[in-house]
Formats: structure tokens, C-alpha cells, sequence
């Protein structure tokens, strides 16, 4: 018997799968399972077809105008499958909505399919246990460079030129998700406030700009230490917020995710893989290491930081409130509403300390 989730009718999907690519359906009926990591589109694994696949799709409910565009997503992993930047194959993407095909494909909303990449992720201290403090620590450096090589391609030359406006791109994201912040909002949330506030009139300007992967972090990447090639990265994933813009935005995200265990005291949703005592550098090593791909010396970060953790906050209050409104599934999205306010503090300390 198929196995379903919410947000996917297997049975609905089988057949879309065999119309549109019959070279991928075997007739046998599918299984979903929905992957972990990432409290915001959801992710599925399919098994029953020629090979295992993996669907991308909106979450269920309150989806935010500008977010969760699973096209742009599936573009800009297409674009990047022949650069130095590791990705998932991707297969199609499919306007299963409204104006599409109306849920006739079993999901209701616009979605893609793409190749599952086999290999851990390391998105916990638990995760560690295997990998040894030499490993650790040159995946964590690969990972630099990786983000290093995003950053110098040529968008153009990927076909991504008109991917994104990096005129003014610093002031529009502030605009974006203070609009964000404002249609999710359920509670009095002062730190918040208070950092968007600060946040403003200290913008730096931009010196450079690139493709930017919008959410960089160590648990979004599928880690290869046995590689045959001696890669350690298979594919960077979750590529929804990718754009043009200013090159330290990718930066600062990376530099908060690599504290987040600090930020948030350990929990579940905050968690992170990121343990010195385990063989993790410091995030200034990752930074010289980027620093060698990109060839440019890496400025104070501080700004940036509080930006990524402004977002972050911004993101979690969305999922707070599709939770609290019974429009979100999974475990673990009881809990994400704790984060906001920390991630806040965080986000003020580094204003006031970093410049």
C-alpha cells in the first residue's frame, strides 16, 4: 500500500510521474517520506520509482508573498549543476496550482523534482559521532570554498544575469522582511523591533556583489568525506532565497548559523553540528579560507550578522504563526517561537560589539 504524507497524494503523483516522465515510473506504487531539516518548504523522498527522487513544495498555509518560489529555486540549481558549486540534479518543476494543473499532479501548489544525493548531514552534535577531528574540520573548510566558488562565478555565464537586481539589494531585503515580519505578526516581540530599528541607519554600502545561495549554512549541505575525488560536499541544498546581491550577506548568514547553538542554549531547533571540541575551526578560519577562492580581503561582519539574525527571527515568527494557526506539519515547529527572541538579542549584541 502507498505511503502518503500531508502536502503530497503519492497515488496522484504516480500517475503525473508517468505521464510526464514515463522513463521514471516502474507502475509500482510510491512512498513518501518527508525529510528532516528545514522548518520551512517541505521536502519529500519518493521510492518506488526508477531511482529515488526527492519533491519540493510550499508549506501548507500563510505563505508569504515573495516567498517559497519554488521555480526560481528549481532555476538556479539547474544553472549551477555544471559549476564548481556542488547541487542535486534536478528533473522538472511543475505548476501544480490554481493556474496549473490544479492539484492534478497530488499537490496542489507549484513544486520540482529532483535526484535524492545519498550522504549525511551534519545538523546536530550527534552527527558528529563517525567523522573524525580532521574530517570535521576539512569539511568545514570545503564548505568555505564552496560558498568562495559560488560567489565568483559569473552569474551571466550561468545564465543567471537577470537572477536578480543587486542595485539597492541591501535596502530592498531590510523592506522585504520588515514587510515579512509585519504579516506575520501574532505577538509583542520589543528585541525584534528594537534590532530592526537599529538595523536602518547603520546599512553599510555594498562592495561587491555575486550570486548569493541566501541561506548558507553547514546543515545544508550533503557531506562526502569517502569521495573518490576527495570532495567533501555532494550538494549544497535549499536554495529558495537565491539571488544577486551584496556577497557579505551570504557571509553573515554562515558566521550566525556557525554560533547558533550558542545563540539558542542547545535546542533542538537552534541546534547545530558546530563543535570546536569535536574539530570545528573557528569561523575566522572559514573566512581566510573563503577568502582564498574569492581573492578579497573579508570586512567586519557585524552588520551582517545582526541582518542574518534578523531574517532568521523574521522566518521562525512566519512558522510560529502557521503553527499556532494549525496550517504547518512536522515535529519540532512547537518550539521555533522560542528562538525569536534570542536570535534578537543576538542580532543587537553584534550591532553594539562588531561596528
Amino acid at each position: 500500500m502507498a505511503t502518503t504524507q500531508p502536502g503530497i497524494d503519492v497515488v496522484r503523483f504516480g500517475a503525473w510521474l508517468a505521464d510526464a516522465h514515463p522513463e521514471l515510473s516502474t507502475g509500482s506504487e510510491l512512498d513518501a517520506t518527508r525529510l528532516a531539516g528545514g522548518l520551512s518548504n517541505l521536502t519529500y523522498r519518493l521510492d518506488g520509482a526508477a531511482r529515488p527522487l526527492v519533491v519540493r513544495r510550499p508549506p501548507l498555509g500563510h505563505v508569504l508573498s515573495t516567498a517559497h518560489d519554488m521555480q526560481r529555486e528549481f532555476t538556479v540549481i539547474g544553472a549551477l549543476a555544471d559549476s564548481a558549486v556542488p547541487v542535486p540534479p534536478v528533473i522538472a518543476y511543475c505548476d501544480d496550482g490554481p493556474e496549473g494543473g490544479n492539484g492534478s499532479a497530488g499537490l496542489g501548489t507549484p513544486f520540482y523534482v529532483m535526484d535524492f544525493v545519498a550522504g549525511p548531514i551534519l545538523s546536530s552534535r550527534r552527527a558528529n559521532v563517525g567523522h573524525s577531528p580532521a574530517s570535521l574540520r576539512e569539511t568545514s573548510l570545503e564548505l568555505a570554498r564552496v560558498l568562495g566558488e559560488l560567489h565568483r562565478l559569473d552569474p551571466a555565464a550561468v545564465g543567471l544575469a537577470e537572477f536578480g537586481r543587486p542595485a539597492g539589494f541591501v535596502e530592498r531585503q531590510l523592506r522585504r522582511w520588515s514587510t515579512q515580519y509585519d504579516a506575520s505578526r501574532s505577538r509583542e516581540l520589543p528585541e525584534l523591533d528594537a534590532l530592526h530599528d537599529r538595523l536602518g541607519p547603520a546599512m553599510p554600502t555594498t562592495t561587491r556583489d555575486s550570486l548569493l545561495h541566501g541561506d548558507f549554512r553547514l546543515d545544508n549541505a550533503i557531506v562526502a568525506p569517502n569521495a573518490a575525488d576527495g570532495s567533501r560536499i555532494s550538494a549544497v541544498l535549499d536554495w529558495e532565497m537565491a539571488t544577486i546581491g551584496d556577497s557579505l550577506l551570504d557571509l553573515g548568514t554562515f558566521s550566525m548559523y556557525w554560533e547558533i547553538d550558542q545563540i539558542s542554549g542547545g535546542s533542538d531547533v537552534g541546534g547545530s553540528a558546530v563543535d570546536p571540541d569535536a574539530g570545528y575551526p573557528g569561523f575566522d578560519e572559514l573566512v581566510d579560507a573563503y577568502s582564498e577562492v574569492v581573492g578579497v580581503t573579508v570586512p567586519e561582519l557585524g552588520w551582517y550578522r545582526a541582518f542574518a539574525a534578523y531574517k532568521l527571527a523574521v522566518i521562525l515568527e512566519g512558522i510560529h504563526k502557521r503553527f499556532t494557526s494549525g496550517q504547518t506539519v512536522g515535529p519540532g515547529f512547537e518550539q521555533v517561537g522560542a528562538l525569536v527572541t534570542p536570535l534578537a538579542s543576538w542580532g543587537l549584541r553584534q550591532m553594539e560589539t562588531r561596528g
